[in-house]
């Protein structure tokens, strides 16, 4: 918890109002029972009712005057410590979200995105909650607690007695019931994460849930996972209220103990009948500290859980780090990649590799596609190249420089990456396709678009280019995505293009036209094609075909009809399945 208590640094002169105003309203209530020992002890022997009501009204316009500076040294208290902790929560937040998106696809496909979306949220509101209570718990608690005892044996060290008996027991409950709760806040915040990641998963595939009838069975199990929920936190919660009225218990018998102590006292002389009062609202006091303080201790306990998962997040060092190459490369020609002896396999799998003894080399402006069987390796073959996985064995170059020395901002710049399932965000499709180029004009838009093949409809929109689209696009047809995300990526102006099957939910007419777009317009551009139909690529320079992990083939449509046994094998049952190859 340490590590993120830094946060708060910065806001030091901030959070330090909180204690100091703090200290002045216990300061304040310590008083209150001093001056009301005094009204009592006074009245009862004043020699008449003005006197008496005199001694009240002097002593209780000093109270209420002490009340009102401690209802604003209060309020300045919540304040500060409100201000403090909101911007311990800002900064934590963005850091711990800037650190999620540094991270690589295998870092965050361990912790799982409803984990990360309840770390990123729930995690550290609880530490907000945390720093808020502990800027003020913390230091109301202790000085009430140690002022109430001094303040009661300054009165009568008799009554001492009752504080040593009584106290020793308040902490070992305190104790017990920490130990026994302090596991349970982890499972808690593990139940949160599993309950998000339902909701997460049938949010994103409604669709699906909806074509295989399957919402029963999923309303069902979001009711087991929030059920698991409801139970941990049950009977957390349980453990906790069964603390509150056992210390009642002990605080009241303290009380009747002073009582007894006080009327004795009293009876011999010793102290007055005020006095017994004021030691009453002092005891009140310092327990009232203790179970205060035990009601911190939740929140120690909740915040340890939170911070130790977002802790988790934070001392995970990206795995994919940038070198310090930020120039243009080496070679007059851009968008020369080069594979030498590469290999790879997935982190934390055993067996064959996913791909061996791969050596490639692709010309600038050169127009290559890939083809193979399902679990060839094609979307891993590509995936190296803007490094969302490194190479196992061997190393990859781009411009004359192996991948692993650009900083990655220049080398991913430097590519354009469009997926098989496009990601689009709620806002305008110009919006949208400026995430290619922030700076793009109307006509770079339309230029883009044209060649994507997405002008036409777009067109048909009556706002065109400001069309608002719903998140992830589900306004659109897969097909529409798929050439706003191709549109998008032109207009990155990159050295490598990437196409990993983002074809596939186009008909073979539009694709056809895309690639003549492709190579009349941006010739110099090196495109990369990963494709499952043989008429997607056939016109591509040269063909790889991948199989078993390795180049089985390369050439052009033509020499691998003649040549490649797994070529023609793919070509003729495409053919058989009446699929249009010409």
């Amino acid at each position: 918890m340490k590590k993120l208590l830094k946060y708060l640094k910065p806001y030091w002169y901030i959070a330090i109002g909180s204690p100091i105003c703090m200290i002045l309203e216990v300061l304040v209530d310590l008083a209150l029972p001093t001056i009301m020992a005094t009204i009592v002890n006074d009245s009862i022997y004043a020699s008449s009712i003005e006197e008496g009501l005199s001694i009240v009204a002097k002593n209780g316009s000093l109270m209420l005057l002490l009340v009102l500076i401690g209802g604003l040294t209060g309020l300045g208290a919540a304040g500060f410590a409100s201000a403090a902790s909101q911007s311990f929560g800002n900064d934590l937040r963005r850091d711990a979200f800037s650190h999620v998106m540094s991270l690589s696809p295998e870092q965050t496909d361990k912790f799982t995105v409803g984990s990360l979306v309840t770390r990123l949220t729930n995690d550290v509101t609880m530490m907000q909650s945390f720093v808020a209570a502990a800027l003020r718990i913390f230091f109301r608690s202790p000085i009430m607690f140690i002022g109430g005892i001094i303040m009661s044996i300054m009165i009568n060290p008799k009554f001492g007695f009752i504080v040593l008996v009584s106290l020793p027991l308040q902490l070992v409950l305190v104790w017990l019931v920490m130990r026994k709760v302090r596991p349970m806040f982890d499972e808690v915040q593990t139940k949160l994460d599993h309950v998000n990641a339902v909701v997460q998963e049938n949010v994103t595939g409604a669709r699906v849930v909806k074509a295989y009838v399957r919402e029963d069975h999923e309303i069902n199990r979001f009711r087991g996972a929030n059920d698991d929920l409801y139970n941990r936190v049950i009977r957390v919660q349980f453990i906790m209220a069964v603390l509150a009225p056992i210390m009642m218990v002990v605080m009241n018998l303290s009380i009747i103990a002073v009582i007894l102590l006080g009327g004795y006292e009293v009876q011999a002389g010793v102290i007055e009948v005020g006095d017994v009062t004021a030691v009453i609202l002092y005891i009140t006091q310092i327990l009232h500290s203790v179970m205060m303080f035990a009601g911190m201790f939740q929140f120690i306990s909740r915040a340890q859980a939170s911070a130790k998962r977002i802790n988790e997040v934070m001392d995970s060092a990206p795995v994919i780090c940038g070198g310090s190459y930020e120039g243009e490369g080496t070679e007059t020609e851009k968008g020369h990649v080069v594979y030498k002896n590469v290999g790879f396999r997935y982190p934390g799998t055993q067996g064959f590799p996913v791909l061996h003894h791969i050596d490639l080399d692709i010309k600038p402006g050169e127009n290559v596609a890939i083809l193979g069987t399902t679990g060839s390796g094609k979307t891993s073959f590509v995936q190296m190249i803007p490094r969302y996985y490194d190479p196992t064995e061997g190393e990859i170059l781009l411009d004359g420089v192996p991948v692993k020395d650009y900083t990655l901002p220049a080398l991913r710049k430097k590519i354009a990456y469009v997926l098989q399932k496009s990601e689009l965000f709620s806002g305008t499709i110009a919006e949208n396709l400026r995430w290619g180029n922030a700076n793009a004009t109307d006509e770079e838009l339309r230029e883009a678009a044209s060649i994507a093949q997405a002008e036409e409809f777009i067109g048909k929109f009556a706002a065109g280019y400001d069309t608002m689209i719903s998140e992830k696009g589900a306004s659109l047809s897969g097909g529409q995505k798929q050439r706003l995300a191709i549109a998008r990526a032109l207009l990155k102006n990159p050295d490598v293009l990437i196409f990993d099957d983002s074809m596939s939910a186009l008909d073979v007419a539009t694709g056809a036209k895309l690639q003549k777009a492709l190579r009349e317009k941006l010739s110099s551009l090196t495109v990369i094609t990963i494709a499952q139909r043989v008429a997607s690529v056939m016109n591509a320079d040269r063909i790889i075909v991948l199989d078993g992990g390795t180049i089985a083939a390369c050439g052009k449509h033509e020499e691998l009809l003649e040549n490649s046994p797994i070529y023609r094998d793919i070509y003729e049952s495409q053919l058989k399945r009446g699929e249009s190859i010409e």
